[in-house]
């Protein structure tokens, strides 16, 4: 008879009583044989803790005052009795094979390689659900092959916390969740499991589904101080990367290319804010040309000649000028 690795599914829940039901019923559905799901109620103020308790036994659980999110998942984690954890925010859901699949995914590797080299999360691609008024709207948002982790790291396509397995030791050993990250807290700890040495593999399955359905979700209320940890994630990469002598072309221009998407977002609201983050740009890269949709075509011809503040300004005419226009996005 093979045994099977404990999986531990991990459920976070603060004022989630509109979802939490699904989101339990999604991990107690899983395929997958031998698991456990442990829920941290963080301080609700509704009516979430009532309707854990209503799945008795099913599940473990335990609440107390309200300390945040990675205080919840540290907790989660000390509690969890799995080799392998499946965080489940409490507003999402998993499709029922979603950890069988990535277990499977995993047994393989872990047979055939040495235990250092084994991947300490495993991700898949996730489905955004978009709600607003009428029927909610799904996306798949796929994993870009073709790059290294810390290309996925620096572009931000490595996909939310709920989209993977993940090795509970990595976890441990990498100093667990940062109780002091307010937001882009999977990329904070994303950041350090790879200055660990280790790394991370893709399942083409899908088995996640994302809700978006707030503006007063942790990575929406305070844009700008989410482009302010997301800047000193990419330069913790940088400096880490270029003392081990491992900046390659391709993640250096990553690092500058996310710094410069920031930027244009930046100018909106805040044109000193982008063009600080511009000079960190042309001090890391000299020469930095942007690409991809933030820089059409036109864009970069204009940024080449003018550079990044006067190619903006003519953006911002050519918004005003053709407000409501898709042609609006060309530069």
């Amino acid at each position: 008879m093979t045994l099977v690795p404990l999986v531990s599914i991990l459920i976070p829940c603060y004022n989630a009583e509109r979802w939490i039901r699904q989101c339990i019923e999604s991990a107690l559905g899983q395929t997958y044989p031998d698991k456990e799901v442990i829920v941290v109620d963080d301080g609700s103020k509704d009516a979430s803790l009532e309707v854990i308790k209503s799945f008795g036994d099913r599940i473990r659980w335990e609440t107390g005052p309200n300390r945040g999110g990675n205080a919840a998942r540290n907790r989660l984690l000390q509690l969890a009795q799995g080799e392998w954890l499946q965080y489940l925010d409490a507003d999402d859901y998993l499709l029922p094979d979603k950890v069988s699949k990535q277990m499977e995914f995993i047994k393989p590797e872990s047979r055939k390689q040495k235990v250092e080299n084994e991947p300490v999360i495993v991700f898949g691609p996730m489905t955004m659900e978009y709600w607003s008024e009428g029927t909610p709207r799904q996306e798949l948002l796929p994993i870009p092959e073709g790059h290294d982790d810390w290309v996925l790291l620096a572009r931000w396509h490595l996909p939310g916390t709920g989209s993977g397995i993940w090795k509970k030791q990595a976890i441990i050993d990498a100093g667990a969740w940062d109780e002091n990250q307010p937001c882009c807290q999977e990329h904070e700890l994303y950041l350090r499991l790879l200055m660990a040495g280790n790394r991370f593999t893709i399942c083409p399955h899908n088995g996640l589904i994302y809700r978006q359905w707030s503006e007063q979700t942790v990575c929406k209320r305070n844009k700008s101080e989410v482009h302010r940890r997301r800047l000193a994630i990419e330069e913790r990469a940088e400096n880490f990367l270029k003392s081990r002598g491992e900046l390659t072309p391709e993640r250096l221009w990553s690092i500058n290319q996310a710094r410069f998407e920031i930027a244009r977002i930046a100018w909106q609201t805040d044109q000193a804010f982008a063009e600080k983050i511009m000079e960190t740009i042309l001090r890391s890269q000299p020469g930095f040309v942007p690409g991809e949709k933030a820089a059409p075509p036109l864009y970069r011809a204009v940024f080449r000649v003018l550079g990044f503040r006067s190619t903006e300004l003519i953006a911002d005419l050519k918004r005003t000028c053709c407000a409501g226009s898709k042609t609006t996005l060309s530069v």
